[in-house]
């Protein structure tokens, strides 16, 4: 047995996971706040909850891409002649997550944008306030949809920014 790769992947393995709860809580957290004050899980409200797993679901989608940048950065570090310093771990996986960050951020107002110049006079929100289940279906079913398509681009994006060794062009 690999010793090193045991080690290094049960770091991975905890590292996605506390990386993913966190950003979880905050996600779940922010859209509670700015948007849902007064509902919640247990409040009955179905939209709410189809609505929450949704922007649950596009998140776990563009971490699943962000992950293995992170875990790259840390597999580089271990396996060079060059190491890496913590800092610049740390640097990178910041840089990362807010890169995700913002592109769930961009995303998530692209659809309601979109839904709402579809669907003139229908207030997403006040719709999945009140409760409104189809209205909830269509606008997770478009973030989905748009986080499937994009998550492609922002992985490309992010391992351009994976500060690989210098190779010598055999060719």
């Amino acid at each position: 047995m690999n010793k090193q790769l045991f080690t290094l992947a049960l770091f991975e393995i905890l590292l996605s996971i506390g990386i993913s709860v966190v950003i979880f809580y905050i996600s779940y957290s922010l859209l509670h706040r700015l948007f849902f004050k007064n509902i919640d899980l247990k409040g009955g409200n179905t939209a709410f909850t189809i609505f929450t797993a949704g922007i649950i679901l596009s998140t776990g989608l563009i971490l699943s891409e962000i992950l293995p940048s992170i875990t790259n950065i840390i597999r580089l570090s271990t396996t060079q002649a060059e190491q890496i310093d913590t800092g610049l771990i740390v640097k990178y996986s910041g840089l990362y997550l807010l890169i995700g960050f913002v592109a769930s951020i961009v995303i998530n107002a692209s659809v309601f944008f979109l839904f709402s110049m579809l669907t003139r006079g229908i207030n997403e929100f006040k719709a999945i306030k009140e409760n409104n289940i189809a209205v909830a279906i269509l606008v997770v079913s478009a973030l989905i949809s748009i986080t499937i398509i994009v998550k492609e681009s922002i992985a490309l994006l992010i391992s351009s920014l994976i500060p690989y060794p210098d190779v010598s062009n055999f060719l």
